[in-house]
């Protein structure tokens, strides 16, 4: 592995890390072993063998410079800036192109940036997904209206210029702040979504679907959280925050019977589109709020064998928590990309009946200085 450095680093703010990788690890290892280790020993940290170009999705925004040029590039971290960027070491170096090829198509379609002091211009950013092992692409453009001048030439050059290209839509959103995605969504060309394979098990990727960013890790941190779960085929699997569903399914090869609970309705949908699709017929998928959910399950005098959840940065609210304990699961795998919230988690976990038994960091985001951690707790 040849160690990168970034010209970008400081004024992108999106790397927080620029040691060589292997010293990257080493920071990463001490903080879970300060923060975790009094629950239970940490195994070593699994970090990735090429720690380069693994984002499978890529956005960027463009802005008009004094000359009318236009120019593309990342959002600053914390200001919302764009800072030019035409390469980055983090993400797909085709989605690269393809935004490359769009900012020209733009100039030529005369086609311009959002301008948000103005209120004057059309594209907010772009967003590329790649699907790891299918090589589909989609490319969302959100655009603060929903008309695109010579939309047909415009799709028919980007394909031309790039064949791998399966899907194009239009994502129309009114909110001023960067990143962000609207509700009203036109397909320009293809399905519009994608397909990819993780752990064998077939997942359809929309501009708007959660999908891990590293899916070499994810394959890594799911393999893991399967493991620890250590699933029977007479086990009841509840899978909190279960989003696309993608635990879940990968989960209901080993047990009795999976039931997803989501609040995005959205979301709900897409997991039982992904369940159909892999014809998994043990599966359920509900919308709602899972702590609340977990606290009828209980009432109704309900039981599972085992949780997993994989909750936002924040963790889980106080309400979870205690619907957790209520339920009283046999075994819960909790999959956490915030090792602070994680530390908050499992105090309050394990002061009411629970101990933690395995710990695993996964190195998911290179040189940026978030952990994700696979944890295993069991019922005292």
């Amino acid at each position: 592995m040849k160690e990168q450095s970034c010209r970008l680093f400081k004024r992108c703010g999106g790397c927080q890390l620029k040691e060589p990788y292997e010293l990257q690890l080493e920071w990463k290892q001490d903080k879970v072993d300060h923060l975790l280790s009094g629950f239970a020993e940490c195994a070593p940290i699994i970090g990735m063998k090429n720690p380069y170009r693994y984002r499978n999705k890529v956005q960027h925004g463009f802005y008009t410079n004094p000359s009318r040029r236009i120019i593309s590039g990342i959002f600053q971290s914390g200001s919302g800036r764009i800072v030019p960027c035409e390469s980055c070491m983090l993400e797909d170096t085709q989605a690269d192109r393809i935004i490359s090829t769009i900012k020209t198509l733009m100039q030529s379609f005369r086609i311009f940036p959002y301008n948000p002091a103005t209120g004057n211009g059309l594209v907010r950013h772009v967003m590329i997904r790649k699907g790891f092992h299918s090589g589909e692409y989609l490319v969302c453009l959100v655009t603060s209206k929903s008309m695109l001048p010579s939309k047909k030439n415009f799709v028919a050059a980007l394909r031309k210029a790039h064949p791998c290209i399966t899907t194009i839509v239009q994502n129309v959103c009114t909110n001023p702040m960067p990143l962000t995605m609207g509700g009203q969504e036109f397909i320009l060309y293809g399905k519009g979504y994608i397909e990819d394979t993780l752990c064998s098990k077939r997942f359809r990727i929309s501009a708007s679907s959660f999908y891990q960013v590293n899916p070499v890790q994810t394959e890594i941190l799911y393999k893991t959280a399967m493991e620890f779960a250590a699933l029977t085929t007479e086990d009841r699997v509840l899978d909190c925050y279960c989003g696309t569903g993608t635990i879940g399914i990968i989960a209901s090869d080993f047990c009795r019977e999976v039931l997803g609970v989501e609040l995005n309705g959205s979301a709900v949908a897409d997991a039982e589109k992904n369940a159909d699709a892999n014809e998994c017929k043990n599966v359920k998928f509900v919308q709602g709020d899972s702590g609340r959910f977990m606290e009828e399950m209980a009432k109704a005098g309900e039981t599972v064998d085992v949780v997993f959840t994989d909750p936002p940065r924040t963790g889980s609210d106080k309400r979870f928590l205690e619907s957790l304990v209520l339920l009283a699961p046999k075994r819960v795998v909790y999959i956490s990309c915030g090792i602070e919230t994680l530390a908050r988690d499992l105090r309050m976990l394990t002061k009411n009946g629970y101990s933690v038994k395995k710990i695993q960091p996964v190195d998911m985001f290179p040189h940026t200085k978030h952990i994700e951690c696979v944890c295993l707790l069991t019922k005292r």
